[in-house]
């Protein structure tokens, strides 16, 4: 048995295999901070207190962690070979263009929003994760592999098509499961001196490890970071997820957690992870200081304008910033505006550079707030 786990026998001739069961959190011996990883956590404790700090500056705060958490959604999706795109998400005629892949990023969406009320009145539980699980794959694509349910069969990561036999790595057995799920469950809960972002580091290894169901494991994994931000008190708000780092370093992101399974690496997984927090901070901050920049830029142009033209540009703009994909129709009714005011605004808006045509008949366009969705595609593409 080696510090991170042991590998499990399980039944005999030509059917045995080896599962791996962790060993119990927190690791022994503890984690050693040594200069580097010491000097890791200060920058990101630092960047998470001026993230923390500058998004409750941001105006119409809940209007842009809504946008990034659209971002995040679509981020991990396509960490799991989703193919969709941030306009796809964004798509006014949405629910009529569903597909597979978009329809695996809104419940994402979903899931996240349900895990956040979750918390309001519940502790960070297996019954949590279960709810939300319950929640993400709730589509056409997940739900054949048991939302919400533990899985009841020995499942294996590998490529698609490998099989148990030929895996790269096999979780825990069922009852190995039952036992490590128990122990997760009461470190998260544990009010112990291990730091809080190393102890988020180590929750998500162990959870990625013990796989716990068919499906969704990698997703609700990543779910689980944001949540657990907010209720160790390191940040008030959903702005900052690591799937934008994961995704970019995807290959040795999972290596990381294979060499923990294997040689009982921890302090290299937990530095990989702080590198993750400080990217993903210094990305998160950049894109608020953007976003407000283009805001005050594009309300500079519109204020210029007089009377009741002024007052539908403005009532616009705001519907753009929570709809940055629109169709005429949609944003008349959207911000009451008769079809033709709205028509003439948008070509106001297309004269300051705001508003770009995308597709579409005279009658039946789609514009696009281009340099707002430049910025939140960073990464997605």
């Amino acid at each position: 048995m080696n510090r991170s786990g042991q590998f499990v026998s399980n039944l005999s001739g030509i059917l045995s295999y080896q599962s791996f069961k962790p060993s119990d959190l927190p690791p022994t011996p503890g984690i050693i901070i040594d200069d580097i990883l010491g000097k890791k956590m200060n920058e990101a404790y630092h960047l998470l207190g001026k993230l923390d700090g500058i998004s409750r500056l941001i105006p119409n705060r809940d209007l842009f962690i809504s946008m990034y958490v659209r971002k995040e959604a679509l981020l991990s999706s396509q960490i799991e070979g989703t193919q969709a795109t941030l306009d796809d998400i964004f798509d006014p005629h949405l629910e009529q263009n569903m597909n597979l892949d978009v329809e695996e990023v809104i419940q994402y969406l979903k899931a996240l929003h349900h895990g956040n009320s979750l918390l309001q009145k519940l502790p960070i539980s297996i019954r949590l994760i279960k709810e939300i699980h319950q929640v993400l794959l709730s589509s056409s694509r997940g739900r054949e592999k048991e939302p919400g349910e533990f899985r009841r069969t020995q499942n294996w990561i590998d490529p698609q098509g490998s099989s148990l036999k030929n895996a790269k790595f096999i979780p825990p057995n069922i009852h190995d499961m039952m036992e490590s799920l128990s122990n997760l469950e009461s470190y998260i809960r544990q009010d112990d001196s291990t730091d809080s972002l190393i102890k988020i580091a180590l929750i998500h290894y162990q959870f990625e490890t013990i796989h716990p169901f068919l499906d969704g494991n990698g997703r609700l994994g990543r779910l689980l970071i944001s949540i657990l931000l907010k209720h160790y008190g390191l940040l008030e708000a959903d702005t900052l997820y690591l799937s934008y780092y994961l995704k970019r370093n995807r290959i040795e992101y999972y290596d990381r957690l294979m060499d923990v399974r294997l040689k009982g690496h921890y302090e290299a997984w937990i530095t990989f992870f702080l590198e993750g927090v400080i990217e993903s901070s210094k990305h998160a901050l950049n894109t608020i200081e953007a976003l407000l920049d283009l805001r005050e830029k594009h309300l500079k142009m519109l204020t210029s304008l007089q009377g009741k033209t002024k007052q539908t540009a403005l009532l616009l703009f705001d519907y753009i910033e929570s709809h940055p994909i629109i169709d005429i129709k949609q944003a008349s009714i959207g911000i009451k505006k008769a079809f033709n005011t709205v028509s003439s605004a948008i070509e106001t808006f297309e004269d300051f550079g705001i508003l770009k045509q995308v597709d579409g008949n005279k009658r039946y366009r789609i514009f696009a707030y281009e340099p707002y969705l430049s910025i939140l595609r960073d990464g997605t593409v």
